[in-house]
């Protein structure tokens, strides 16, 4: 079967989590029936094989919104040693790393959780699904700071997106009780509730010479970018833990720092040192990546080069110069080369830090 590719990838203990879905046309998937597709999705438990039959134009918002969030993922870090990077051939998406508890463990499971309430919430407005349209509760008037309006347009359906997120990517930890599901838990709620934290009221106005009289408002997400940068903060603020005596719970693992709310990212263990390759600990190592030889922040050569040093190239670059606007309505610019430096970290000098197993 071409089409049916759907693999979950990082769950609890880091066995499976993220998925990606293959599109198949609606024709494929009424010949072949969502039944047998469903059940060859590996690694699926009853639940998420439940809802998998009986929601299969959800299951591809959920790959849309797989494909969203590891674009932001790798737009939040891509300036620093671990930069969410994919790996191909690895069906976890960013192989061992993600079997530590650490805290970019616990971004991923957040912004993750974050990207499936996104897609869905947006496929439902879009009227994509069967299942969900508009938020159906906002009708009538309401009020806010500004005075009183009427509801109308299409409200972002955003309940539905979080409770099905939370039914579908939650189900999987449900089934063990250790304490790396109980985190992942945490944080899966901690993306969901990102996205409806940046929910805004857009309104347009109706009245003489657009006075604002009158007011037709709708509730609707921000950028997916708004989330990401959210989490990325609270990545920096993450709070290591431990369970607490009867396991419901944590305690934070040093006693001079505060406990961890509802909306903090909380992790276990520490981050592996990811200046050089590990393959046991899923690191990449910087060897080979692009700095900047005059920033002093974590896209520095300095820091991103672990004080290994860096070697530069000279590049020749083509881009669009002298452009003018000719009436009407084109645009014409003229090609023109320059040359840059580029700066790449240095491999390690010990050849068998290259390859740690």
């Amino acid at each position: 079967m071409a089409c049916p590719t759907i693999r979950q990838r990082m769950g609890a203990g880091g066995q499976g989590r993220c998925w990606h879905f293959e599109p198949c046309s609606s024709q494929y998937i009424g010949a072949l029936g969502t039944k047998v597709i469903c059940d060859n999705i590996p690694g699926l438990v009853n639940q998420q094989r439940h809802l998998c039959q009986t929601y299969p134009d959800i299951m591809q918002s959920v790959g849309d919104g797989a494909k969203e969030w590891i674009r932001e993922c790798q737009h939040q870090f891509r300036h620093h040693r671990w930069n969410c990077s994919t790996l191909d051939r690895d069906h976890t998406v960013f192989g061992r790393v993600m079997l530590r508890s650490s805290r970019e463990a616990a971004f991923v499971y957040a912004i993750s959780s974050a990207g499936v309430v996104y897609a869905i919430t947006r496929a439902c407005s879009q009227g994509e699904l069967k299942s969900c349209s508009c938020d159906p509760h906002k009708r009538g008037r309401f009020k806010d700071e500004r005075g009183e309006f009427d509801w109308g347009g299409c409200s972002d359906n955003i309940n539905y997106g979080i409770k099905f997120a939370k039914d579908f990517v939650d189900a999987k930890e449900k089934m063990v009780k250790d304490a790396r599901a109980l985190m992942n838990l945490h944080n899966n709620r901690c993306g969901r509730m990102a996205v409806k934290r940046f929910m805004k009221l857009e309104c347009k106005c109706h009245g003489v010479s657009g006075s604002c009289t009158l007011r037709t408002c709708w509730l609707a997400m921000s950028d997916f970018r708004k989330t990401g940068d959210y989490l990325r903060k609270k990545y920096n603020g993450a709070i290591q833990v431990t369970m607490n005596q009867d396991g419901t719970g944590f305690t934070v693992a040093n006693k001079n720092f505060r406990k961890p709310t509802k909306t903090d990212l909380v992790y276990f263990e520490n981050s592996p040192d990811y200046c050089v390759m590990d393959k046991s600990a899923g690191s990449l190592g910087t060897a080979g990546r692009v700095c900047n030889k005059v920033s002093r922040g974590t896209d520095g050569c300095e820091v991103m080069c672990c004080g290994r040093g860096y070697d530069t190239t000279r590049k020749t670059r083509v881009t669009k110069c002298e452009c003018k606007f000719h009436w009407c309505c084109a645009v014409r610019c003229k090609e023109c080369e320059d040359t840059v430096d580029v700066h790449t970290c240095k491999a390690p000098k010990r050849a068998e830090w290259l390859d740690q197993t």
